[in-house]
């Protein structure tokens, strides 16, 4: 680049920069063509000549994102030079310049951590909450850039941030950038206890699992074996009440001599070694589906889902009855009505046998209204179950399993009751076929609904406590008192449907 263009961006002049293109139309064409070198827009970001900045993007957007000879962009000299109302410019332009890497692989989201420039650094959170993932050469993430420069403020802010944002990756940020690693195996909590940081200790363990603080580096050490590398004098310890060690130790903390010599990878052999089962064969290949399942694809699959419970579920409501054409009816009048007259502890007089000419023929055994119960019933669940399977993996699907365990739980009261006084209605003429048919409907739906019950606590086992146990057999014990738990959610259902089931057995 020649010095009258350098001398252009330096003194913000607009009109030599349209001399010098008047001149030559190629010159900002062949400064693009090389790979690494200060641009105008470079010059200009560092003197903070915003409108001579801005009209060279307007020329060149490419000049944004050109890294100099030294490894940095515009936006990264705009921040050396504390020119503010440059980078806020740049940021207008394109909000992804915040994720720029420039040497070493930092971030201009990773500088104002570094110099504790609270007020961009919620800007450009604001803007592009993606740049907090990013991490630079030697692993290290935001928050322990901040760490590392005592930016204490600038990391309450991070943390805050962190746990307050709804960004649809937010949930697995809070659980893996806390407890990222760098490249030497440090998380946060281990450069905390080198810089022995007391303020940061304590807010790290409030968001920190027990296994995430007991976490080695590569050297085998615990944040509970470092030694700080500034020691705190006798004033400084008077604010606070423990030291570092202190309150990694009453947070659960514990030497690295003292647990297992476990590395991942060995971990990871050990449960691929053994042979499927098949409960995870089935586990794979629903997995498998569901994630191959297209976005606007599943949404479709759960609109024609819930359109077909609804359907079921109204048709229960009012269900279709069977036309009675034959003399049976008569009979049925007559055993109400002696049973009614008679004494309540005298035994119950038999119904009077039909007619030759009435039997029942084969057409009857074969209910129509009891195989719709049947059918509807399979249509019912077959639809709740297609829909937990495609809800997305995320918290708020906890809440639509259980209002999808409560539903079904209804539906299943819902048939008893229905079924039972259609049952009653014509209990001469169907006998034949309605114990058979209802006891079947009944165990039907229990055993559904008790499957989507454990489904239900199975997930919320698996979201709560994966979080607050580590321990694989504490969890399996956690899931199992879960399930005993829930169970008490289908109680009501159980005792109806075993008190309609008992009443059943009379008019066998």
């Amino acid at each position: 680049m020649d010095w009258s263009m350098i001398g252009a961006a330096q003194t913000g002049n607009i009109n030599v920069l349209y001399e010098l293109i008047q001149k030559d139309p190629y010159v900002l064409e062949r400064i693009d063509h090389v790979p690494f070198l200060d641009t105008p827009l470079h010059v200009a970001a560092s003197a903070g000549h915003v409108d001579f900045m801005m009209e060279m993007l307007n020329l060149k957007p490419s000049f944004a994102r050109k890294l100099n000879q030294a490894g940095f962009s515009p936006m990264h000299l705009a921040l050396q030079n504390n020119r503010t109302k440059a980078v806020l410019r740049l940021l207008k332009f394109d909000e992804g310049l915040v994720r720029v890497k420039g040497r070493g692989g930092l971030t201009p989201l990773h500088h104002v951590a570094q110099t504790g420039d609270v007020n961009l650094l919620i800007k450009f959170l604001e803007v592009c909450p993606e740049a907090v993932e990013d991490v630079t050469v030697r692993d290290e993430t935001v928050f322990h850039i901040a760490v590392k420069n005592d930016m204490y403020e600038a990391f309450q802010v991070l943390v805050g941030w962190l746990i307050r944002s709804r960004h649809e990756a937010a949930q697995r940020w809070e659980r893996e950038l806390l407890s990222w690693a760098d490249i030497d195996g440090n998380t946060v909590l281990h450069i905390a206890a080198i810089k022995n940081s007391p303020q940061v200790v304590k807010v790290l363990l409030g968001h920190l699992r027990r296994d995430h603080i007991n976490a080695k580096n590569l050297k085998g050490s615990t944040a509970l074996d470092i030694q700080p590398n500034y020691p705190l004098d006798e004033g400084q310890m008077d604010n606070y009440k423990d030291s570092v060690k202190d309150m990694i130790r009453k947070a659960g903390g514990l030497s690295g001599s003292k647990l297992p010599n476990k590395s991942i990878s060995s971990i990871h052999i050990k449960s691929l070694r053994p042979k499927m089962s098949c409960l995870q064969k089935f586990a794979t290949m629903a997995g498998r589906g569901r994630k191959g399942i297209p976005l606007e694809m599943r949404n479709t699959f759960l609109v024609v889902t819930v359109l077909i419970i609804t359907a079921t579920y109204a048709a229960s409501l009012s269900p279709p009855k069977k036309a009675d054409n034959s003399s049976s009816m008569k009979y049925h009048i007559e055993y109400s009505a002696a049973v009614a007259s008679v004494d309540s502890t005298a035994p119950l007089p038999v119904p009077p046998p039909p007619q030759a000419d009435d039997q029942i023929n084969f057409s009857d055994l074969i209910d129509v209204s009891s195989m719709f119960w049947l059918y509807n019933t399979l249509t019912f669940w077959a639809a709740i179950g297609l829909t937990a399977y495609l809800l997305p993996s995320r918290s708020i699907s906890l809440f639509l399993l259980i209002t999808l365990s409560l539903f079904g739980t209804c539906y299943m009261l819902l048939v008893a009751v229905s079924t039972w006084s259609w049952k009653l209605q014509y209990v001469v003429s169907l006998q034949t076929t309605i114990p058979l048919s209802y006891r079947a409907l009944c165990i039907i739906n229990y055993c559904l609904s008790t499957s989507l019950a454990l489904l239900l606590s199975y997930r919320i086992a698996r979201y709560v406590f994966r979080r607050f146990v580590p321990k694989a057999k504490i969890f399996v014990l956690v899931q199992i008192v879960s399930f005993i738990l829930f169970a008490f959610v289908l109680v009501p259902a159980i005792l109806n449907t075993e008190a309609i089931l008992t009443y059943s057995n009379f008019f066998q």
